[in-house]
């Protein structure tokens, strides 16, 4: 499923809509400007909350927690030691963590598990520098993958303003 993140232009925050192939919006993202942790809520289109992201406040390295209700469904951590720019683990309950790598911060990069491509995020696809591609296969978690994309926003964030 190929699903398209387009940020609001003047709006505070990281405010967001995700739409599908169709254009029609699935989910629409909720930054908390003035969050101490820097929060992103994602709700359907009907205003109801489906899955948050939130920064750890005491870890050595950028870690966000993605969760659904009051259940932590996968942590993002950025890797310690990375000599070939940054990498990023999407750490879910289980055996198969997944892999952020390529270009994160201009947002052509690859999601993989198990050494296989489940994810594929790329600006290329559109002219507008505020809008990104995400393509997942089938069978993934689609919630969990976007939801990580946006931490992943919020990490470049973060680090352009030298927090």
């Amino acid at each position: 499923m190929r699903y398209v993140i387009r940020e609001h232009f003047f709006r505070l925050g990281e405010d967001s809509d995700i739409t599908d192939e169709s254009g029609q919006v699935v989910y629409q993202v909720d930054g908390k400007v003035l969050s101490l942790r820097g929060t992103l809520v994602l709700t359907d289109p009907s205003g109801n909350e489906v899955a948050r992201v939130e920064r750890k406040l005491i870890s050595l390295l950028p870690t966000y927690e993605i969760s659904e209700g009051d259940q932590e469904v996968a942590e993002v951590r950025k890797k310690f030691f990375t000599p070939f720019g940054d990498r990023f683990t999407i750490d879910v309950p289980g055996p198969d963590d997944l892999e952020m790598n390529g270009n994160l911060f201009d947002h052509e990069f690859t999601i993989q598990q198990a050494g296989q491509t489940v994810a594929t995020v790329s600006k290329r696809w559109f002219s507008m520098t505020a809008t990104y591609g995400v393509d997942i296969t089938s069978g993934q978690n689609d919630l969990v993958i976007l939801a990580s994309v946006l931490a992943l926003d919020l990490a470049e964030d973060r680090e352009s303003q030298g927090h």
